[in-house]
């Protein structure tokens, strides 16, 4: 789910469809956002495994009508990758994607003028939303990530699992079943399933209730 927070320009009608360029270092996150993307169709694609190659792309392939960076990819430093690309031209909209970042790096990329934020948890069909709503000229972040309250990340609890663990133990602290919480983060149960024998260990918990009893003591949700 995500929110239009501003419209910069109006993108018209092409008989090329929608033309953009993913830049990530992890050759797995590279390829699915490939195949979600281009499943969705009328989307051209072109990717790039670090920053530097990024702006070649730009600058050879371009113009695109998106930019999607990884934020924490070699060559980006942080915001400053952003800020550089903003400069390219050939990209007059580009957008972060990250699997780490935090709510105030979101909001602080959203104010340097990127068209937004997209985190790598968001389910397959939010993702293709997303980046038709940017390449559009509206600037893009998903509501629950920019209003959800900060996890004390210095809690032991929450320094031990993974982003993903958290969506998954905070799915049973809502007492949602496996398929449920499936559902919500666009993965296969036996996946959910493996998170939640994971994070048993990780916590000390010897089933769902006990797991969702140990996160609310902790003031994790």
């Amino acid at each position: 789910m995500g929110c239009t927070i501003g419209v910069s320009e109006t993108w018209g009608h092409k008989e090329t469809g929608v033309k953009i360029l993913i830049a990530d270092d992890h050759d797995l996150v590279r390829d699915a956002l490939v195949a979600f993307v281009e499943a969705a169709g009328d989307i051209q694609t072109e990717t790039a495994p670090d920053f530097d190659t990024a702006c070649s792309l730009v600058k050879s392939e371009g113009p695109f009508d998106l930019v999607l960076l990884d934020l924490n990819m070699p060559g980006m430093n942080g915001l400053d990758g952003l800020e550089r690309a903003l400069h390219l031209d050939g990209a007059p909209r580009v957008a972060l994607i990250s699997g780490q970042a935090s709510r105030e790096v979101a909001e602080r990329a959203l104010e340097c003028g990127a068209a937004g934020f997209v985190p790598k948890t968001l389910p397959a069909k939010s993702l293709v939303n997303a980046i038709k709503f940017m390449a559009m000229g509206e600037q893009y972040a998903p509501v629950d990530f920019m209003t959800a309250d900060a996890a004390p990340a210095d809690h032991p609890m929450a320094a031990s699992l993974t982003e993903r663990e958290m969506q998954v133990l905070k799915g049973l602290t809502e007492g949602k079943s496996n398929k449920e919480i499936a559902r919500d983060l666009d993965l296969s149960e036996p996946t959910v399933k493996l998170h939640v024998k994971t994070l048993y260990r990780k916590v000390g918990a010897a089933n769902r209730t006990q797991a969702a009893l140990l996160a609310r003591e902790a003031g994790l949700f």
